[in-house]
């Protein structure tokens, strides 16, 4: 398994040449960019030029991870290539939000043939229910099969997402790339955030959008349990996310995101399925427990026996706002916790896909999450 990191500046181009010895059929090249390089033909033909067999698998993201640094305004790439591992690639458009289910599956079909290892996603974060997604593309694959990946971001700004379709960045799509044969990989999201007030049940909601809770409409509990911090809303939705139990007696609570609010139905939509008969709290986070949980994500992701690894970090667009300019320390503390020699890339997500107290495969809000990869050669 032979690795190389890359980043790219408009005004500047790539750091260094396009390693093209290493496009083969067992090449997978990842790369995350802002979303504007949706419209930057050049690099994209680059990218063709040099890689003309390997499955290229992109997004766009608001800020990149490369390393122990989070930057902006740059493209990063990472070019590996396998020796016994086989790569397969497919692509599915998302023809409407409520057919996200139907679009997972067919994805997972496409790819279940090759007796897949591991399946990496990314999907467009507008236009995709994740949780429907995951699940759709799960029930496609064969049991065992591992999925890790993340939807699409585009920060603060809501406009466009997309995802890489045939060498061109097109909205309404999820792809994939699957690794069959000697991979190890390890995953894992850690959030960070902590559930305090009182537990509330969801007693009426329609897939992620919660219209009651306790019987009463959602919206008036909510603010009602922030206080005089509901003024702020919603913009300060972000802040405090749900706490999700679906079984009393289940292990950590699933974040959702409140992604908005409606005052006319009193509801909330969340970035992410709130179960109807799930008991849900407030939950909140300081900067030093969402740094730690980046760490504590590393720590358990990674191979016990210290072997370098490809680390794919996908941490919530809703932290890097969270964390201003210490966005930088959740990626370093990440890196940190690697073994020696490791190489790290990723992006900021509206969904981290990553195993979870409930399912081996699951949608994430507000967590970092890591998927380590490496070939085993013997």
């Amino acid at each position: 398994m032979e690795t190389r990191l890359l980043t790219h500046r408009p005004e500047a181009g790539w750091s260094s040449p396009l390693p093209a010895g290493l496009d083969s059929a067992r090449t997978l090249v990842a790369a995350f960019a802002p979303t504007a390089y949706a419209e930057r033909d050049d690099f994209w033909a680059s990218l063709a030029a040099a890689f003309p067999r390997s499955h290229v698998l992109s997004c766009s993201s608001v800020g990149a991870i490369a390393g122990e640094h989070v930057v902006d305004d740059t493209a990063v790439a990472v070019v590996v290539r396998f020796e016994r591992v086989e790569v397969t690639s497919a692509a599915v458009p998302i023809q409407a939000l409520e057919m996200s289910r139907r679009a997972g599956q067919k994805l997972g079909r496409a790819l279940a043939d090759g007796d897949p290892h591991t399946v990496i996603v990314v999907a467009d974060g507008m236009h995709a229910q994740g949780s429907e997604l995951v699940q759709g593309i799960a029930g496609a694959l064969p049991a065992g099969t591992r999925i890790v990946g993340g939807m699409a971001g585009d920060g603060a700004a809501c406009q466009r997402t997309w995802t890489l379709v045939d060498g061109v960045p097109r909205s309404g799509w999820v792809t994939a790339v699957a690794l069959s044969g000697p991979v190890e990989v390890g995953a894992a999201a850690r959030g960070g955030w902590r559930a305090f007030g009182t537990a509330r049940r969801v007693s009426r909601a329609e897939g992620n959008v919660v219209l009651e809770l306790d019987g009463r409409p959602a919206l008036a509990v909510y603010a009602e349990q922030l206080g005089d911090l509901a003024r702020g809303l919603p913009a300060a939705a972000e802040r405090f996310p749900l706490a999700v139990r679906v079984d009393a007696n289940e292990g950590a609570e699933l974040m959702r995101t409140v992604q908005a609010i409606d005052t006319d139905a009193q509801s909330l939509t969340c970035a992410g399925d709130v179960p109807q008969g799930a008991l849900v709290r407030l939950a909140r986070a300081g900067h030093e427990q969402l740094i730690d949980s980046a760490e504590r994500a590393a720590i358990a992701a990674k191979p016990r026996d210290g072997a370098p690894v490809l680390a794919l970090a996908i941490s919530c667009a809703s932290r890097r706002e969270a964390l201003g300019d210490l966005c930088d320390d959740e990626a370093a503390v990440a890196h940190a916790a690697l073994p020696p020699g490791s190489t790290q890339l990723g992006f900021y997500a509206y969904g981290e896909i990553a195993p979870s107290a409930r399912a081996a495969c699951d949608l994430h809000n507000q967590a970092f999450s890591l998927v380590t990869l490496r070939e085993l050669l013997s």
